[in-house]
């Protein structure tokens, strides 16, 4: 965080309040000792909550393999085991595909996740015998004294044992905005945090007594739901079953009344009529593509807390971010001090600064920047009185008796802009530097009316270094058509300055939060226009992510301050470093560890390669559906009216080996390859009505093409075995050609690996039809010259359909159809920096 606080945790100072616990055993300078730690861990008075609530193994297990799409398939190799026909039971090895591959990939994203949650998790300071030390959240028992300080997260219940300015959020639990100050003896519950000042707090709830923990499990598990994919896909596969009863059916009495064919043949034709109507693989790879996208993601560093933010960051179109820790580094340089007219003497002013920064217990940027290059050799001593810093007032201050009450925060807010003062810092401010004042003031700064009059003694000039990264980010997102708002809590003409920079547009012209209306619209109107904002308090960038969202943008919110946790919690996406404050880890979707703001373009690009490729194979697996549905029903319904009308009912065309063939090169394998390859288009919302905007159609042809094979190649209820065969190859030849061409229109744009994916697609299927050995144990038949030159004519046909209702598909949505790549889009499925320059 960038922003400067103060205060004192040292229990005994003037400037802090201290009360002793009420159980006598416990000394709060000093925290339990040994003893007592291990008497209360043998009690088991812990805090025995999960580090994170991680779908068990077990639970990963019975998830992928107690499924729908199992079910109905278990139920249908049930069928055709029972005709004794194990070979047309190959489709049942789709359940151990299923289960396997997807327990597999589930188990490694959880373990990443679970490591990485290990190095994110907030850990609490906690006295014992004397000293001070980070722990496990797990590790803390009851009546432990636990430090607090701005930005940190509170992680069981508990007593205020002592405090200076401490003010507590709890937002996340009551819905308060406001901070709520808390003095000894006040209770602080677990789930909220530390918005400014600092203090010490007794233990009293611990594991599952703390009001929290139970929030905190649910919040942290481990799950794919609520997701617009995951429900449209759930809608699919309710609409599907439903359907296969009907379906089922209606084949199986053709087969057995209208026809006569003996038990085993209809039921095989039954099984082979509803197998392809089950999108077996498309739950598989969506299992996959969320679980390797962690994967991905964990191997930068990169924190997912909930799986659905992949889909989530797949649809950002703005990305707010702060300057400090994004633009610029985290590191300062205490670059020059610019005394005011009048001022005291040079080394009162440092000896002011040195006493300032040594008595902060947990000194950010700017006060390390000046701890670094002023010590405190005056001899102060301890603040007689504190002011934390806080977002809202941006100043901090400590009184130290008779060396004065001395306060340190943005000159735009203690100055009177028109002073002279006030047009140097914004002078200095202007190139990018960061310029905060140092004044003195005539009250205690712990006084209600603080800080009272300030006089201007000192312009503290910190010099903050641009990342060399931050152009190319910026850069990636301009082109990627994201937009990126700078909001910031520094100085509007500093902000603007680094912005303008690195070629921002807009960074030129930055506002003064300041002016900012409060009315949404209006709000959403000046941020559609301007991209750089200085002077931003917490409740406005809140306010600023509200504006964006009424206008249909999805948000992407990043920041690491405290200051930052409200319009976190609020954005579509929260995105915290993993230096940010504990608070802000809490609750952001998204942790990057590495602290590089240049980490989210891979993040955004993984998220659009997931939800990409996922919509992608949809149509693949959806096209077959439809098909699969059209040919059972349209063979049904001519069974009835054969009766009626008096003419010869048909059979199905298929064996269930057939329809497994079927799949193999047209979905199957280039599913999972596509599944895996770059994709850089920004997801939208309306995934079902995409999908079947494509597979609707194409199925439909499919599946009446392959119908009208079938009747033309049928010989009757007399065709001999061979004539029945050669029949049914026709009507494979048609399915196969017309389905290989939806793949081709699926995978544009082509570059070099597409067109090798759908070259060996079609190789081998040509194997599969020319070897003597395939064709003799897949059951095939293309000798017959005439239904085979009829099932390609119909099959060309049926592509010149597929053709016509993609091109009327893309005019109706307004776009252009690309056959081939650009030199952008060429990466490989390989390729593992996706969408990054």
């Amino acid at each position: 965080m960038a922003h400067d606080r103060s205060g004192s945790e040292d229990t005994g100072s003037p400037g802090t309040s201290v009360a002793t616990a009420p159980d006598s055993d416990v000394d709060v300078a000093r925290g339990l000792n040994a003893d007592q730690v291990a008497a209360r861990v043998a009690a088991g008075q812990t805090n025995d909550v999960p580090d994170r609530a991680s779908r068990s193994v077990k639970d990963i297990i019975r998830g992928n393999v107690f499924t729908r799409i199992n079910a109905i398939l278990t139920v249908l190799l049930i069928i055709v085991l029972a005709t004794g026909s194990i070979i047309d039971g190959m489709f049942g090895l789709l359940i151990v595909a299923n289960s396997g591959i997807g327990i597999i990939q589930e188990i490694r994203a959880k373990r990443t996740l679970d490591a990485l949650a290990i190095v994110s998790q907030a850990k609490p300071v906690v006295r014992r015998d004397g000293a001070a030390a980070a722990m496990a959240p797990k590790d803390v028992v009851l009546d432990d004294i636990i430090e607090l300080g701005s930005g940190d997260q509170i992680v069981v219940d508990g007593e205020v044992v002592s405090a200076a300015g401490l003010e507590v959020d709890e937002s996340m639990l009551t819905g308060e905005a406001d901070p709520v100050h808390k003095a000894v003896g006040d209770q602080i519950l677990s789930g909220s945090f530390v918005a400014a000042g600092s203090g010490a707090y007794r233990a009293t709830k611990v594991g599952g007594d703390a009001y929290a923990a139970k929030l905190a499990e649910e919040a942290s598990k481990f799950t794919l739901v609520h997701s617009e994919l995951r429900s449209g896909i759930d809608r699919i596969l309710k609409f599907i079953t439903y359907l296969m009863i009907p379906a089922g059916a209606l084949i199986i009495y053709n087969q057995l009344f209208t026809i006569g064919l003996p038990i085993r043949p209809a039921l095989n034709g039954m099984v082979a009529a509803l197998v392809p109507m089950v999108p077996e693989g498309l739950v598989l790879m969506t299992s996959i593509a969320f679980a390797v996208g962690v994967i991905r993601l964990g191997k930068r560093q990169c924190l997912v807390q909930e799986l659905p933010a992949i889909e989530g960051l797949a649809r950002v179109d703005v990305v707010c971010a702060d300057k400090t820790g994004t633009l610029t580094e985290n590191g300062m340089r205490l670059s020059d001090l610019e005394l005011a007219d009048g001022a005291l003497d040079e080394s009162t002013i440092k000896a002011a600064l040195g006493a300032m920064a040594a008595s902060d217990p947990r000194p950010n940027a700017s006060v390390l920047a000046i701890a670094e290059s002023l010590s405190d050799d005056a001899g102060w001593g301890n603040a007689t009185a504190v002011a934390p810093f806080s977002s809202a007032k941006k100043w901090s201050g400590q009184s130290f008796g008779s060396n004065g009450n001395w306060v340190l925060g943005a000159p735009d807010v203690l100055l009177d802009p028109a002073s002279e003062m006030a047009r140097k810092a914004e002078e200095i401010g202007s190139t990018g530097l960061r310029v905060l004042m140092l004044g003195s003031s005539d009250l205690p700064v712990d006084d209600a009316n603080a800080p009272g009059t300030v006089t201007a003694q000192a312009l503290v000039v910190l010099e903050q270094k641009v990342r060399p990264d931050a152009r190319e980010t910026l850069e990636f997102f301009a082109d990627q058509k994201v937009a990126v708002k700078v909001i910031s809590g520094d100085n509007a003409v500093s902000v603007g300055a680094v912005a303008g920079s690195l070629g921002l547009a807009g960074g030129d012209r930055p506002i003064d939060a300041r002016s900012l209306p409060d009315d949404q619209e209006k709000l959403a109107d000046t941020l559609e226009e301007a991209t750089t904002f200085g002077r931003v308090r917490p409740d406005q960038k809140r306010a600023m992510v509200s504006a964006l969202q009424s206008r249909g943008h999805t948000v992407a919110m990043t920041g690491d301050g405290v200051n930052d946790v409200l319009a976190l919690k609020d954005a579509d996406i929260g995105v915290s470093m993993g230096s940010g404050s504990p608070a802000t880890r809490a609750v952001a979707q998204i942790v990057l560890l590495d602290n590089k703001f240049a980490t989210l373009p891979y993040v955004v690009a993984e998220g659009r390669r997931v939800i990409g490729n996922i919509e992608r194979v949809s149509n693949l697996f959806l096209t077959k559906t439809v098909y699969s549905v059209v040919l059972a029903f349209l063979i049904g319904i001519t069974g009835v009216l054969s009766q009626a009308f008096d003419f010869e009912a048909l059979p199905y065309p298929f064996l269930p080996r057939h329809v497994t063939i079927a799949a193999w090169f047209t979905i199957g394998i280039p599913a999972f390859i596509l599944s895996l390859a770059p994709n850089n288009e920004r997801a939208r919302t309306g995934f079902v009505a995409r999908v079947l905007r494509l597979a609707l159609p194409s199925g439909v042809i499919i599946g009446v093409a392959t119908f009208v094979t079938y009747v033309f190649a049928y010989q009757g209820p007399d065709q001999t075995e061979v004539e029945k065969m050669q029949a049914g190859t026709s009507a494979l030849i048609t399915l196969i050609m017309i389905a290989v061409w939806v793949l081709a229109v699926v995978a544009r744009p082509y570059v070099w690996w597409k067109l090798v994916l759908i070259g060996g697609s079609v190789a081998g299927y040509l194997l599969l039809f020319g070897l003597s050995f395939t064709r003799e144990f897949f059951k095939l038949d293309p000798s017959n010259v005439g239904a085979t030159t009829l099932a390609i004519a119909v099959g060309a046909v049926g592509i010149v359909g597929v053709e016509l209702s993609s091109w009327i598909g893309a005019r109706l949505k307004g776009e252009k159809r690309k056959f081939f790549a650009t030199a952008d889009d060429s990466a490989g499925p390989e390729h593992e920096e996706v969408g990054a320059r």
